[in-house]
């Protein structure tokens, strides 16, 4: 009998596009209050902490609602499921630009927003598997997280000029137009299937969500990746969050935090792009996944440390280099480990874990700074010993087996 012959499309690249402007103008609209606090906690009349919530309402938000977006992925597809989330991000995302001057309302279609976001991010893998063969797929991963990251660093370096130039009724007016925009774009250019397989069937998940779930977690290597994203994103979300708190103390300035922040997401986009190239050519998951944790926690004590702004800012984009870099290389691995799961399941679990972390870490930084002078210094090192753990259970991580050298 003759082989079959599979065809690789090149509208995925397109599908891809599409699918990573959800993604960034959904990360856009959650970050776009952390560099103006102060400006809009005076604007709308109320305190920072309530300013801040804008942002924490996407963590809250996103265990609730995790694991019915993945349901939906699962089971009706990354179309309809990104529909959704795209459609939620840019209804919303205009709705708070037309009621920009109501902290009640903004609140309101921030929660909106937030609801969105795991229909979306929960689709990276289901994407990159619907319509990428198997050697690209960490590559297509990784451009999803990049959209991420990107989304974020746009949200960090224009709100302050837009705010500045035309103020905060008028950039959010702006995001909300760009989020509406960007969502149409998805619904009008994005496909369920290419028009023939892109492999064999083996390739595609075969469980439903919930027995998929139920045998993923039974299986070693994914609990061991379940709590490195634990760790991981869990410091990714508590070293942002708390950048300027961290380096205060040391003397360092909230323009300079500010900076350090940038490049550590900046550092992160190229990781993102590098690493899981490599992992594709190379067609291994794990050294990568060892070398970004362990690259990462060098990161993260030099930030932790550093009393010079030089050194500083080298060790904020080393860190967001491998730390950023090692989610797409791990969401990767978690689909190909933990099949049949579906991926939308096993993306979700992995992202949950570091939203239930990342809570947990915020909270914990602020509880336990010290009283004299504020400094973050303890939980930090706390921090660094739990990256070492990460690396620890890394190295005891296998591969899946599904790439050929």
């Amino acid at each position: 009998m003759e082989a079959p012959s599979y065809k690789v499309y090149g509208y995925r690249w397109a599908v891809l596009a599409v699918f990573m402007l959800a993604v960034a103008f959904n990360q856009l609209l959650w970050i776009s209050f952390a560099p103006i606090t102060s400006a809009a906690a005076a604007y709308y009349h109320v305190s920072d902490l309530a300013i801040g919530m804008l942002s924490l309402s996407f963590m809250a938000t996103y265990l609730v609602v995790s694991v019915p977006a993945s349901w939906v992925i699962d089971t009706f597809g990354f179309r309809v499921a990104v529909g959704i989330g795209a459609g939620l991000t840019g209804v919303f995302g205009l709705m708070r630009g037309l009621a920009a001057s109501n902290y009640t309302l903004v609140l309101v279609a921030q929660i909106g927003i937030a609801i969105g976001q795991p229909f979306i991010l929960n689709a990276v893998t289901k994407v990159s598997a619907r319509w990428f063969p198997l050697k690209e797929r960490a590559t297509a991963a990784g451009m999803g997280s990049l959209a991420v990251y990107v989304g974020i660093l746009a949200g960090l370096a224009l709100t302050p000029w837009l705010v500045l130039h035309g103020g905060i009724a008028s950039a959010l007016l702006v995001y909300g137009v760009g989020s509406f925009i960007a969502g149409a774009a998805f619904l009008t250019v994005a496909r369920e299937y290419p028009p023939s397989p892109i492999g064999p069937p083996e390739d595609e998940e075969r469980a439903l969500m919930f027995d998929g779930l139920k045998q993923a977690l039974r299986k070693r290597e994914f609990v061991l990746l379940m709590a490195i994203f634990f760790i991981g994103l869990g410091v990714f979300n508590a070293v942002t969050t708390w950048i300027e708190e961290i380096l205060r103390p040391r003397g360092f300035s909230s323009v300079i935090a500010g900076n350090a922040g940038g490049l550590m997401i900046l550092g992160g986009v190229i990781g993102a792009v590098i690493l899981p190239i490599l992992s594709d050519r190379y067609r291994r998951r794990v050294p990568f996944i060892i070398v970004a944790i362990a690259g990462a926690t060098v990161g993260l004590v030099g930030v932790t440390f550093a009393t010079s702004t030089g050194l500083l800012m080298l060790s904020a984009a080393v860190l967001g280099f491998f730390l950023l870099s090692s989610g797409p290389i791990g969401f990767q691995y978690g689909a190909e480990i933990a099949r049949p799961t579906p991926e939308g399941t096993s993306n979700g679990m992995l992202l949950l874990m570091g939203q239930v972390s990342g809570i947990g870490f915020i909270l914990a930084m602020d509880t336990f700074k010290t009283a004299a002078t504020g400094s973050m210094t303890p939980s930090l090192i706390v921090l660094i010993v739990l990256m070492l753990v990460g690396l620890v259970l890394a190295t005891r991580l296998r591969e899946s087996g599904l790439l050929k050298p």
